[in-house]
C-alpha cells in the first residue's frame, strides 16, 4: 500500500486516491530537475525543455527544441520524463511509456548530447518499450538500462550495447523487483552505477517458487486467458533476493555474502557507500522488526553489520521518502537514520562504524527528511509537533539540538518544500483543508517570497471543514474533520456519512486540500444535506508517536474498528446527528474497514458501500500483511488474521451493503469478493454486488468507468441514506 499521507513507502491499497488526484505518475516521478548551482532548474514547457532561474521569472532559456526532440523521420518525442547528467551536456528523455502494475515504468530511452548536437535512441536492439530505469554513468560516457529482466550498458559514443546478465527471466529478476516488493518496499528501480562509472551494483529476485495468482481475463478476446501474477500471500515464503556487482568491462559479477536465509529476509535499500568498493544496504527479517544496516566489500564480497535494530513491533524500510539514494553526511563519513527506538520517530547520525548520535530531540516525529546542508551545516526536515494533522519544515543543526520552524506562522496547514542542492532556494507548496495548493519559490532560511503566487488563505471557502476531536469510552482520543450541510439549522437532524481508511498505509484526517471532500459522490454532499466525517484511529501513521502508530499490531481488523465505532457512537451524540441514518464508506484498506464496521457494529452503520477490500487476511500479500500481523507460520499465528478478517462476521449483516471489486485486480485479488459472496448467500444476508469486469485495483480502465462507478455510488446512497435536515 502507497501514499505519503504521514510517509510515502508503499502500498497499493492506497493507490486509488492516486488515480483519482491524477497524481499517480507525479508520485513516481515529479522530482525537481536542479541545476547544479540550485538556482536554476529545468522543466518541459509545451515542446520544449527550458531552464528558469529561480532568481528572476521572467529569464527562462531554452535547452532543447521541438526540433531538436524530432529524430530523423519521426515525429517529435512526447518527453514523460528526462535526466541531466552531472556535467549538463547530456539529456537523457524518457517516452513511450508502457504501464507496469502501478506506473510506467518502461518505455524508450533517447540521449540528447548537447555538444555534439546529437539525438540518439538507447537499446535499438532490444524490443520498443522494454527499457527500464535507465540512467547515465556518473562520468556521462555510457548509460545502463534493464530490459526483459537483464541489465545492459551502452557506450555512448560508439553506441556499443553490452549484456551484463544473461539469466534474467520472468521469474529470475534483474535490476528491477516482483510484484510484491514493487507494491509494499516501492522498489522498481534495482540497479545502482558506482561512483567510478566502472560497475553496476544490482538486486536479483528469484521469484521461481512463487506461486502465481491466475487472474482471468474475459473481456478482451473471444476466449478468456489467464494473467499469471506471481504473488506469495502471507504466510508462503517470499522471493529470493541477493546483491550482485558486475564489473561493466568483463560483465562478471560478484555476489555479496549478505548474511541469514536469503528467502527469509529482505533487502529494501541498497546504495554505493560513497566509494566504489563499498555497498551500503538494510537488511529485514521476514518479520520486519529487525533491521540491519550492512557494509559490503564489492572487491571480494564480504559483509559487516554496523547497526542492527529490533522493535516489538515493526520497523518501516529506509528513511519514509523515495528507496533510491543514502542520506550521506561528512562526505560520504557517516548518515542520517530515522528511528522510532525512543518512542519517536527521530534522526541519528551513524558512522560506517555503527557509532550513533541522536540529532533530534523531544516528544514530536520527523515526518521525513528534506534536505541535508552539510556546507551550512543544517538538516531540513518535515514535522508537525503540535497539530499531527499538519506538517510545517523544520531545520536542525548537523550536531543535533533544538529544532527551529522555517515555515510561516500565520500559514497552517500542509507544506511540501523541494529543496535546491545549496539549501538556500525552494520550490514551496502550501494547502490546508479549505486553502488550494498554491505554489511559490521561496529563500531559505527565512522562507521569503521570491516569485509565483503569493499565499492567501481562502477563509471564505462555502462549505469549509471543521477540524475537530472526539474521545472515546476507552479514553482514546482521535483527529476527525467534518463537513457540514449548507444552510446548516442546529434544529434539525442530519444523516451523516464516514469515511474510513483505518490501516497503517495512511492517514485521512489531514490539514491538506482534497481533505473533506467525498471524490466519488456525484455533486455535492454538502448542498444535498449530508454531514461528511472522518476520524483517524489509532493504528494511522499520523506523527503522534511510535505507541499510537504500532498499537494496531497483530490487531488489524479489531483495534480500528472498535476506535471507528466508538468514535461514531460519540458523533451519533450530537443534538443534530440522525442516528437512524449513518452511513460508512472505503477503498481497498478503508473498504475492509467498512465491510468490518458493517459487521462487528450493526447496531451503528445501517448503509455501507465497500471497495476493492480485503475480506479475509491470508488472501492478501505477505510484506504487507505479516509486517502489521506477523507470520502465520501455524494456528495460533493464523487466528489473528481470521479474528480480524471481515468475512469472520460477514453473519451479522443487518444493514444496506454495496460491494463493489474489479474482477482483474491484481492487488486485492477478486477471490475477497467471492469468498464474502459465498458468506453472505450461507446466511442469507442480502446485499448488493457490482463487479467491473477485467478493472485492476483502481476501477478506471475502459470508457465510462469512473462515470458508472460514481453514478452507482450516489445513487445508493441516496436511496439507502436519504438526504436532507429533518
Amino acid at each position: 500500500m502507497n501514499i505519503k499521507f504521514y510517509r510515502l513507502a508503499g502500498t497499493g491499497l492506497l493507490f486509488f486516491l492516486l488515480l483519482f488526484s491524477g497524481s499517480a505518475l507525479k508520485a513516481q516521478f515529479n522530482k525537481t530537475h536542479w541545476a547544479t548551482d540550485g538556482y536554476q532548474y529545468y522543466l518541459m514547457d509545451g515542446d520544449q525543455l527550458v531552464e528558469l532561474d529561480t532568481r528572476d521569472s521572467a529569464k527562462k532559456t531554452v535547452l532543447l527544441t521541438k526540433e531538436m526532440l524530432t529524430p530523423a523521420g519521426k515525429p517529435a518525442l512526447r518527453v514523460e520524463n528526462f535526466y541531466i547528467s552531472d556535467d549538463g551536456q547530456k539529456v537523457l528523455i524518457f517516452t513511450n511509456s508502457k504501464r507496469v502494475w502501478r506506473y510506467n515504468t518502461r518505455g524508450d530511452y533517447w540521449v540528447y548530447d548537447l555538444t555534439a548536437k546529437t539525438l540518439k535512441q538507447l537499446g535499438t536492439a532490444r524490443p520498443a518499450s522494454s527499457l527500464m530505469f535507465a540512467k547515465l554513468s556518473p562520468d556521462g560516457t555510457k548509460a545502463g538500462y534493464v530490459s526483459e529482466h537483464n541489465v545492459y550498458v551502452q557506450d555512448l559514443a560508439t553506441g556499443s550495447e553490452k549484456q551484463l546478465t544473461a539469466d534474467g527471466t520472468k521469474k529470475l529478476i534483474n535490476g528491477t523487483f516482483d510484484w510484491v516488493y514493487e507494491e509494499e518496499f516501492d522498489c522498481r528501480d534495482g540497479f545502482r552505477w558506482s561512483p567510478d562509472s566502472r560497475a553496476i551494483a544490482y538486486w536479483q529476485i528469484d521469484a521461481s517458487k512463487i506461486k502465481n495468482y491466475e487472474m482471468l481475463n474475459t473481456t478482451d478476446s473471444i476466449y478468456p486467458y489467464v494473467v499469471p501474477v506471481e504473488y506469495p500471500v502471507a504466510g508462503e515464503d517470499p522471493s529470493s533476493c541477493k546483491i550482485g556487482v558486475v564489473d561493466v568491462s568483463t560483465a562478471k559479477t560478484t555476489w555479496i555474502d549478505v548474511p541469514g536465509d536469503p528467502i527469509q529476509h529482505y533487502i529494501p535499500r541498497m546504495e554505493w557507500a560513497k566509494n566504489p568498493n563499498q555497498l551500503i544496504l538494510q537488511q529485514l527479517n521476514r518479520e520486519q522488526n529487525d533491521s540491519k544496516l550492512i557494509i559490503a566489500n564489492v572487491s571480494n564480497g564480504t559483509t559487516a553489520v554496523i547497526h542492527d535494530e529490533q522493535a516489538r513491533a515493526w520497523i518501516d524500510a529506509g528513511d519514509g521518502r523515495d528507496p533510491i539514494g543514502w542520506n550521506w553526511l561528512s562526505k560520504g563519513k557517516s548518515f542520517l537514520w530515522l528511528s522510532e527506538k525512543d518512542g519517536w520517530r527521530h534522526m541519528y547520525k551513524i558512522d560506517l562504524e555503527g557509532k550513533e548520535t541522536l540529532i533530534t530531540k523531544g516528544n514530536y516525529d520527523v515526518i521525513d527528511l528534506t534536505l541535508i546542508d552539510d556546507a551550512g551545516g543544517y538538516i531540513y526536515f518535515m514535522a508537525s509537533p503540535e497539530n499531527a494533522t499538519q506538517k510545517y519544515l523544520y531545520r536542525v543543526k548537523i550536531k543535533g539540538g533544538n529544532a527551529e520552524r522555517v515555515s510561516p506562522a500565520d500559514e497552517p496547514g500542509t507544506h511540501e518544500y523541494e529543496i535546491s542542492p545549496n539549501g538556500k532556494i525552494a520550490l514551496h507548496s502550501f494547502s490546508n483543508i479549505y486553502t488550494p495548493h498554491t505554489s511559490e519559490v521561496v529563500s531559505l532560511p527565512d522562507n521569503k517570497h521570491i516569485s509565483g503566487k503569493l499565499i492567501k488563505l481562502n477563509q471564505a471557502a462555502k462549505n469549509k471543514p471543521e477540524f475537530f476531536k472526539v474521545k472515546t469510552v476507552d479514553g482514546v482520543e482521535m483527529d476527525g474533520w467534518m463537513v457540514k450541510p449548507t444552510n446548516f439549522d442546529s434544529t434539525k437532524k442530519y444523516p451523516v456519512v464516514f469515511y474510513v481508511y483505518s490501516e497503517p498505509a495512511g492517514a485521512t484526517v489531514t490539514d491538506s486540500w482534497g481533505s473533506g471532500r467525498n471524490f466519488l459522490y456525484t455533486g455535492n454532499m454538502a448542498d444535498d444535506g449530508y454531514i461528511y466525517v472522518s476520524l483517524d484511529n489509532r493504528g494511522t501513521p499520523a506523527p503522534k508517536g511510535a505507541d499510537w502508530r504500532k498499537f494496531i499490531y497483530k490487531n488489524i481488523g479489531l483495534v480500528n474498528i472498535e476506535d471507528q465505532a466508538m468514535g461514531a457512537k460519540e458523533i451519533l451524540k450530537w443534538p443534530f446527528v440522525d442516528s437512524t441514518r449513518v452511513a460508512v464508506w472505503g477503498w481497498s484498506g478503508g473498504g475492509s474497514c467498512t465491510l468490518n464496521l458493517m459487521f462487528q457494529h450493526p447496531e451503528i452503520y445501517k448503509t455501507g458501500i465497500a471497495i476493492a477490500a480485503v475480506g479475509w487476511q491470508l488472501t492478501y500479500d505477505n510484506i504487507y500483511q505479516e509486517r502489521y500481523m506477523g507470520v502465520p507460520i501455524d494456528d495460533a499465528s493464523r487466528a489473528v488474521f481470521i479474528k480480524g478478517s471481515p468475512i469472520t462476521y460477514a453473519k451479522n449483516l443487518k444493514g444496506n451493503l454495496l460491494y463493489i471489486h474489479g474482477t482483474g485486480d491484481d492487488n486485492v485479488h477478486y477471490k475477497n469478493a467471492e469468498m464474502l459472496i459465498n458468506e453472505l448467500v450461507k446466511y442469507n444476508r442480502q446485499f448488493e454486488l457490482m463487479s467491473f469486469p477485467n478493472r485492476s485495483h483502481g476501477i478506471f480502465e475502459g470508457p465510462g468507468t469512473t462515470t458508472y462507478l460514481r453514478t452507482l455510488y450516489t445513487k445508493y446512497l441516496r436511496e439507502h441514506c436519504p438526504s436532507g435536515g429533518r
